[in-house]
This record gives C-alpha cells, structure tokens and sequence, in this order.
C-alpha cells in the first residue's frame, strides 16, 4: 500500500470514511428508533399543556419538576459540587424575577341580559390578557363602547371614562390608550390571516398587557371572531352593558430553568446544547419541545448506562424561559461559553400536520438564501426580511442537520423542509454569541398561539421522528474522528454542488428572461461559493484539537470542488 500515489490513498481513505459514516448512523438510527418511546413524549405534552406557563408561576414551575422526575427516574443525579459529580447530572437554578409572574384562575365575559358568557375561561383559556387585573369578586358591570380600530384619533368625540373599550388591534395598545382615557377595561381583536379566523371563530391567540404595580393595574380581555361579531351586532340595537369578571393572581416568584448533562468522556468541556423553552400555553408551543427534549435525554442515559453510547464531548439539555434562559447559560460563565460548539432548539416540534397545516422546518443560520429568497425558499407567515451579505453564518450545521432529517425521513413519510433565518427562538442567542445555532419547528400552523393549540394536534410520531434526527446529530459531533470528519465534509459538499447547480438554473433563467443582469447573478453564484467553501472551511472544529492532515486534504479537495463548479456555471450564464 505504501506505494500507492497520495490522491488514490485519498480517494480510497474518504470511500473508507463514508462507509464509516454511513454504518455509525446507521447505528444510531438503529439504537434510537428501537428505544426512543414516542408515548413517553406524548403523554408529558399531556401532563404540560394543561397548564398556563408563564415564567415563575405555577403552571411553569410543575413543568420544570415533571422534567426532574424524568430525569431522576433516567438516572440523572442532582448535582453537588458540579457536572463533574457523574456521568450523568442535572440542576435547577433558580433565580429572582425582576416583576411578579401572572397566570389566570378563571373568567367570564356576559352581555347583561343573557344567560350564557360571551365567553369563559374554561373554554376560551387565551381571553385573559397576560398580566391583566382581577375584577372585584363580584365581578363589574359597565357599558361597552366600540372605537373600532384602535388609534388616538378613534377616542375624539367618545367618553369612555369609567367604561369598557373594545376595538380592534393588539391588546397591548388597545388596554393603554384605553386606560389612558379613563377607562375601567379593555376588549381587543387581532388575530392573522393565517390562523383563518372566519373558519375558526373561536379562535384567540394570547397575549398581554404592560404591567405597572399592583395598585394600578386593570385588566383586557381578547375576543375570538364570533365574540367581536356578536357584540357588534348587539350594539347595533342599542347600548349594551357588560358583565365582567376576572381572576388572576399576580405576585412576586423565582424563574427556574433546569439543565442536564451528559459528561462527554475525554473532551467534557466541549458541549453540543439542546434547548426547549416551558413557558406558552400550548401543547405543540411548547410542551411538544418540552416532552421530546425529555424523551431524549431519557434515552440518551439509558443507552450511555447500557454500554451503548459513549459521547467523548458533553451532551446538554435545557428547558427554561425562551430566549432569557439559553441567553443565560451562554452569557454567565464565559469559560463554559468557549466550549459550546452546537446549539440546537426545539419549539413546535409535534404538529399533526393533517391537522394544523404546519410543515416540518429547520430555520437556517444566515445563508444566501436569506438574501435571495427564490426557487423553492421561502420564509414563512412569521416573517423574515432581507438580511445582508455582513450578515451571513457560513457554516456546515446547516447541511449537517438536514441530511441527518432526511436520512430519518427515508421509506418513514415525514416531510423534511427548511426555511430562511427568521428568529423569534431560543436559537438566537447562540447565533448572537458567535456559536453555530438551528431550530427545529413547525408552521404555518393555523392554530399557533390560539387556544385551538390542544393535544389533539400533536403527532407522538412527529416528536419521535424530530427527537431521532436531533439525537443523531449530536451523537455524530459528540464523537467525531478524522474518518468521520472526512465523510461528513463530502457529504456536506454535496449539498453545496447541489445548492450551486440550483442557483446556477435560477440565475441563467433571470439572465435569459431578462428580470435580471450576468453581472448580478454572477454575484449571487460567487456569494453561494464564498459561503460554502468558507462552511467546509469550519468543518476543522470538528476535531479534538489541531485538524490533522487527512481532514485538512479533504477540506482543500471539497473547496476546490466547489470553486471549479461555480466558475462552470459563471462561464454559463
């Protein structure tokens, strides 16, 4: 062998390497689908979505100690002295809020002079605007004025003092310019087109009021469509007088997260994070994340104590308050901060997708596609602008992700798709601090943030699927070697050919039809290139320490790739 030329020993080392890889997550694949128990992480969105979370309240906090039964029951031990107490650990950190936390008790909103509320907690469990007051325990009886949409030019000419407001707009606004004018209350509506609020007009998505102190504050309610019709048509036969009456409890309280660790072997301050945030109402936002998330740390430790699974760097769990709590974990212990390779966030991740209309997606770092959104990109209802070329994540994730989804999709029916970089998760501030950071999640839903967001729109089998493909990846970073690595970059340098010759039909077809000009579609091609060959250049963290010289050859060859098949298609166009 030793006489064999250097680029046959390579050809040979990189076939070798990905029948490597393809046998090690077959491995995986094999382990997680025979023991990850989809019922598991059904039956905890079950036990989560009864309860109104909010960070620091009740609800939230038998969230958290569900989580802890898990793990204590998974053999995760409570931590002592630091992660480094065993194999596998976890902790709750508790820590005092700035405000008092809310959650509601009950509600019913009556037209006076009928029997039945317009509208009850028990059925409508969004009506209570976040933060809202109670009302005397007899509740409070006023007449309603309708402004319409909400604006300060709508209050000219009305006296609302010591009324009820309804107009339309979000509860926020409405309850300030409400209150600022004297009222005792406020009625809101706001709900997107996507939601189809003329199909589901029962709907209410939940939201929230600003919150002063005790003394001062009142209370709003949100409407469903059929609630805003029917008092309208009410107040088309004349003035209408409102019953109210609202339970809530605001008080002081202490925000927990907890966070699980499985100790990587021989590289533990290294770590690959999951996220899942507690707080919403929802089943699929986010008790579906709550619930897989802990089925995967539960199979995670029965593997590692079976002999089945030695992770060589740390695996993390979290579930906390979105966004606040991983922003936390990264900003307050900067050494624990360096070792953070991979951020990975679970939100929405169980939508029965016959049901919600929502589709399986990774959200993207910051790609090209962000900037050019075409072909079969697009960016959801939830909305994402055009970021800018200083604005672009290059890096590997991306692919690494979505073949291990694909790979778990095939001969299963799940339908993998991704979309531009929006935000809005617990992905962002990974991404804020420079560490490599995805979502997986699920829209449109036409249930998202309503209280049509119940168990009966989670798939077990979906959570099952997104818990596999999310455990494999970290598996395959958490213990990698150079012939994985070199495997791994020709894989991801297909998804980079692919993409090239994807944009490369786009952009001759805008240079041919005229909507667009060579030079810019050459900028377009020359961005995709940059941006993938610096994404294999990131492969090289991969390793323990200094790349070694097999996986820096295989970089440089993927590189080369990848800039002789732009140059191709740039001298096409």
């Amino acid at each position: 062998m030793k006489y064999i030329t250097s680029s046959i020993c390579l050809i040979l080392f990189s076939y070798v390497a990905g029948a490597q890889q393809i046998q090690q997550e077959q491995n995986y694949l094999r382990l997680l689908r025979d023991n990850f128990r989809e019922q598991n992480a059904f039956e905890a969105v079950a036990f989560v979505e009864q309860r109104w979370r909010l960070a620091g309240n009740s609800g939230f906090n038998e969230s958290i100690y569900y989580v802890e039964n898990i793990l204590q029951k998974a053999g995760f031990v409570k931590e002592v002295k630091g992660e480094s107490d065993a194999t596998l650990t976890y902790r709750i950190e508790t820590r005092p809020m700035k405000r008092p936390t809310w959650e509601p008790v009950d509600a019913q909103l009556f037209i006076v002079g009928e029997d039945k509320p317009l509208l009850e907690f028990k059925t409508n469990r969004n009506m209570i605007a976040m933060y809202a007051a109670s009302t005397p325990a007899d509740g409070i009886t006023a007449e309603l004025v309708d402004i319409g949409k909400s604006s300060a030019k709508a209050y000219e000419g009305k006296d609302v003092k010591g009324k009820i407001v309804m107009a339309d707009g979000s509860i926020g606004s409405v309850y300030g310019m409400a209150i600022k004018n004297g009222a005792i209350g406020a009625l809101s509506y706001s709900l997107p087109a996507y939601t189809q609020p003329t199909k589901h007009v029962n709907s209410i998505q939940f939201s929230g009021i600003g919150y002063t102190d005790s003394l001062e504050q009142k209370w709003g309610i949100l409407l469903s469509t059929v609630a805003r019709e029917r008092l309208r048509t009410a107040l088309e036969k004349g003035p209408v007088q409102l019953h109210v009456n609202i339970k809530t409890k605001i008080y002081p309280s202490e925000e927990l997260t907890i966070v699980a660790n499985v100790r990587g072997t021989s590289q533990p301050d290294e770590r690959f994070v999951f996220s899942a945030h507690v707080q919403e109402p929802g089943a699929n936002d986010n008790a579906s994340g709550v619930g897989t998330l802990a089925e995967m740390a539960r199979v995670t430790a029965q593997l590692v104590k079976e002999g089945k699974l030695s992770p060589k760097r740390t695996i993390t769990f979290l579930w906390g308050d979105e966004i606040v709590s991983t922003g936390r974990y990264i900003k307050d212990d900067s050494v624990r901060a360096k070792g953070i390779k991979w951020g990975l966030s679970l939100d929405m991740v169980g939508e029965d997708i016959k049901k919600t209309g929502g589709s399986f997606l990774i959200e993207k770092m910051p790609d090209p596609s962000a900037i050019w959104t075409r072909g079969n990109d697009k960016h959801t209802e939830w909305g994402g602008s055009a970021l800018k070329e200083s604005d672009m994540f290059p890096h590997y994730f991306n692919d690494l992700l979505l073949n291990r989804c694909l790979n778990e999709a095939k001969n299963t029916g799940w339908v993998v798709n991704t979309n531009p970089f929006e935000g809005g998760s617990d992905h962002t501030p990974f991404l804020r601090a420079h560490i490599p950071g995805l979502l997986m999640w699920h829209f449109t839903d036409v249930f998202y943030h309503t209280d049509g967001d119940r168990i009966d729109m989670v798939s077990a089998e979906e959570m099952k699927h997104v818990g596999i493909s999310a455990l494999v990846t970290a598996l395959l970073l958490t213990n990698t070697n150079d012939k994985l690595i070199t495997a791994l970059i020709d894989d991801i340098t297909g998804n980079a050919l692919q993409r090239l010759q994807t944009e490369a039909v786009l952009s001759k077809k805008a240079v041919t039809d005229g909507s667009s000009t060579k030079e810019k579609e050459q900028h377009i091609l020359e961005v995709w290139r940059d941006w993938y060959i610096t994404a294999i250049g990131n492969t090289s963290d991969m390793s323990k320490a200094v790349p070694s010289v097999t996986v820096m050859k295989a970089v440089v060859r993927a590189q080369k790739k990848i800039r002789e098949q732009t140059a191709k298609y740039i001298a096409d166009l």
